[in-house]
C-alpha cells in the first residue's frame, strides 16, 4: 500500500516538472519571434546575454499572441550629446541689464505703488488720490451692529446745547423721542443753530447737526473779534442783548447764548437773556440780533460816503 502511494506521489511530480523548453530558456535569445500562449497580463523580461553587454527586452503584449523582442545595438548609452541651440534671429536687440538701468526714485517707487494698490494708510497721496477712500470703504458698525454714520469733515465743530426728552400722545399710548439743540460753526465767522428729533439720541443729534448746516449766517466782526455795535434780538418770548467789548474781556454771556458766540469766534462781547429762558429760542434770537449788524465798510459803500463821515 506505502509502494503504491510513493509512486503515484512521483508520478504527480513528474507530471509537475519543469520542461526545458526553448521558448522559456533564460539562455540568450536570437532576433526570432515565438508565439507562446496569451498571458493574463503585460509581463516585460530584461534579460541580460553573456556574449554581448546590451541588454535584450522582450515584451509579451495582452492584445497580441506574438511576444516582441527588440534591440537597441545602434545606439550608445555612454554617447554624449553636445547640444545646438538655435540661431539668434537677424536684427534681434537684447534686452538691458538689471543692473544697467538707473535706480528708481522714492517718489516713483510710492507713485508705481499706489497705482497698483490705491492710497496707502500714511496720510499722504503721490498721485493726488483721497487718502480716506480705504476708511470709506470699511463699513463701521455701532452698539447693536448697526451702521456707523462718519462725522461730515467740512471745517465746522459741533457743540450739544441740550438733550430733552419729549413725548406725544397717540391713540394707544405715548410715543417717546429725543429733541436735541446742536450749534455748529467754524470759529472763523460762521455759526448756525438746528434742532432735530428722533428715537435715539445719536439720531437726535445727527439730524440737528444737519439742520444748523442748512441755516448757517456770517457774524460780522472788527479786527478785536468783536461786534461792531449793539444789537438786539428776539424769537418768541425769549429776547437777547448783545453788546462790543474791548479787548481782553471775553465772552460774558450764559446758557445758549454763549456758546452761539463762541462757536462763531468772537472773543470780546456781553449778552444778555432778558426774556424766557428757552435755550433753543434763546439761541436763535441770538441768531436774529447777529442778522441785525452791519459793518461800517457796507454802510459807507451803501450810502456813497467815506467810512470817516458816519461819525460826523
Amino acid at each position: 500500500m506505502a509502494m503504491s502511494t510513493s509512486s503515484s506521489s512521483l508520478s504527480s511530480l513528474s507530471s509537475l516538472s519543469l520542461h526545458t523548453s526553448p521558448r522559456l530558456s533564460l539562455s540568450p535569445f536570437t532576433a526570432t519571434t515565438t508565439s507562446i500562449t496569451k498571458p493574463k497580463r503585460p509581463i516585460s523580461l530584461f534579460l541580460s546575454s553573456t556574449s554581448s553587454s546590451r541588454p535584450t527586452t522582450v515584451i509579451f503584449n495582452a492584445a497580441a499572441a506574438d511576444v516582441e523582442t527588440s534591440f537597441f545595438d545602434n545606439e550608445d548609452p555612454e554617447f554624449d550629446g553636445v547640444f545646438e541651440p538655435p540661431e539668434v534671429p537677424e536684427g534681434f536687440v537684447p534686452p538691458p541689464s538689471f543692473d544697467d538701468e538707473s535706480s528708481e526714485t522714492e517718489d516713483e517707487i510710492a507713485a508705481a505703488y499706489e497705482e497698483l494698490y490705491g492710497p496707502a494708510y500714511s496720510g499722504v497721496s503721490v498721485l493726488g488720490n483721497d487718502i480716506y477712500v480705504m476708511d470709506s470703504n470699511v463699513k463701521k458698525t455701532g452698539a447693536f451692529g448697526k451702521l456707523k454714520k462718519e462725522k461730515i469733515r467740512d471745517g465746522f465743530e459741533e457743540r450739544v446745547v441740550q438733550v430733552r426728552r419729549v413725548t406725544k400722545v397717540v391713540k394707544g399710548g405715548k410715543q417717546l423721542h429725543f429733541r436735541a439743540i446742536v450749534v455748529v460753526g467754524d470759529k472763523q465767522g460762521q455759526v448756525g443753530v438746528g434742532v432735530g428729533k428722533a428715537k435715539e439720541v445719536i439720531g437726535a443729534v445727527q439730524k440737528s447737526a444737519v439742520n444748523a448746516r442748512r441755516n448757517i449766517i456770517s457774524v460780522p466782526m472788527t479786527k478785536y473779534l468783536t461786534f461792531p455795535h449793539r444789537s438786539e434780538g428776539d424769537y418768541g418770548a425769549a429776547k437777547v442783548m448783545l453788546r462790543p467789548a474791548s479787548p481782553g474781556t471775553g465772552v460774558i454771556a450764559g446758557g445758549s447764548v454763549r456758546i452761539v458766540l463762541e462757536m462763531a469766534g468772537v472773543e470780546n462781547a456781553l449778552g444778555k437773556q432778558l426774556g424766557s429762558k428757552n435755550a433753543l429760542n434763546n439761541a436763535r434770537a441770538t441768531v436774529v440780533g447777529i442778522q441785525k449788524m452791519r459793518q461800517f465798510s457796507d454802510v459807507a459803500r451803501e450810502r456813497g460816503i467815506p467810512m470817516e463821515e458816519l461819525w460826523k
